[in-house]
């Protein structure tokens, strides 16, 4: 089962950082409320103008005009990293290489090996290393999880899911932009793809079509993923095609539908053989966010280095489907080597 909401401990709380302050930063900050044994204590970013703006607005105590200022924080103990894709890397690596606890949001960086890189250092130094995949934390696809291993549809042989929206093409827009990791890959089809891999595992095949935008990012992309014992999954993603944002999972003795939009479900829907499709709600804390920032808290309370939930290991898997899709569509990816870090 995800995370439930503990009450809080003698101890004192694990007190959090966010570097970067766009939509995912502003969607996360009020969620801090819901975990217990944790606190917001400063945020970080390129403009101090901005970064006290943010932190006036969510009544967090510390505002820093950098990243490294914010690393460099003694009352932070974990960094949460929400700015753009290629940016990812370098932020990760010197907070790890500071001792500092991360949650990097998906995707967790631009590359496979930028990814590989963040990895290593973190098992190195035994310090906590997550992707912010808040997808698996939520009530609806812990419970699907539950489902497949108590056989509730025999075994899983292929997954699939829908996952669009609709866009106008603006290069400057960081859907879009090259430079910012643009593209539907990073930003659609790591949902699609980490949900299969929870499900069937890392493939043993990837086949990628797509459709370019001008600038030559993906707007589009269709994966087809595959297992040598024939178990397969079959991935759509655009970003200018609404799609409901489904997930299917079929099975020996039924199938499992996580319904729009699967990556924040609030219900899933079991269709086992011989009975009525059964539907369960299980509604998130919050808009969410909560449970990820709660399984790290008490990871790092704890002591482990890993999430048993989304393992590095599985984030790796995750980034090498991405990564060897993008090179099937000439797409080439970067890691920022500029951030003032």
């Amino acid at each position: 089962m995800p995370p439930t909401r503990l009450g809080p401990s003698s101890e004192p709380p694990i007190r959090w950082g966010i570097a970067g302050l766009g939509s995912i930063a502003a969607l996360v900050a009020p969620e801090f409320g819901l975990v217990p044994d944790a606190v917001l204590a400063a945020v970080g970013s390129r403009s101090v103008a901005h970064a006290e703006a943010f932190a006036a607005e969510h009544g967090v105590p510390r505002a820093h005009g950098s990243y490294r200022d914010l690393i460099d924080d003694p009352d932070v103990d974990v960094v949460y990293v929400t700015t753009p894709h290629p940016q990812h890397h370098a932020i990760a690596l010197a907070a790890v290489r500071a001792g500092k606890a991360v949650l990097v949001e998906k995707a967790f960086t631009a590359t496979l090996g930028g990814a590989r890189e963040v990895v290593e250092e973190a098992r190195r130094r035994a310090v906590f290393a997550m992707e912010a995949m808040w997808t698996r934390f939520l009530p609806a696809v812990a419970r699907t999880r539950e489902l497949l291993d108590d056989g509730a549809i025999g075994e899983a042989f292929a997954v699939q899911i829908d996952l669009g929206i609709a866009h106008e093409f603006d290069p400057s827009h960081r859907l879009f932009a090259a430079e910012l990791g643009g593209g539907a890959l990073l930003d659609l089809g790591v949902y699609a793809v980490s949900f299969a891999q929870m499900v069937l595992g890392a493939p043993g095949s990837v086949a990628a079509v797509g459709a370019h935008e001008p600038n030559g990012v993906e707007g589009s992309a269709t994966l087809l993923l595959g297992w040598d014992d024939g178990r397969s999954a079959t991935l759509t993603t655009s970003l200018h095609v609404r799609m409901p944002g489904a997930a299917r999972i079929f099975g020996g003795r039924g199938w499992i539908e996580v319904p729009p939009r699967f990556h924040h479900p609030r219900c899933v829907i079991l269709h086992a053989e011989g009975r009525q499709p059964e539907t369960m709600q299980l509604p998130p804390l919050g808009t969410g966010y909560a449970h990820e920032l709660i399984e790290v808290t008490e990871c790092v309370r704890a002591g482990r280095t890993e999430s048993a939930v989304m393992p590095l290991g599985d984030t790796l898997a995750v980034m090498s489907v991405l990564d060897e899709a993008a090179a099937q569509l000439r797409v080439m990816r970067h890691e920022d080597a500029d951030v003032p870090v």
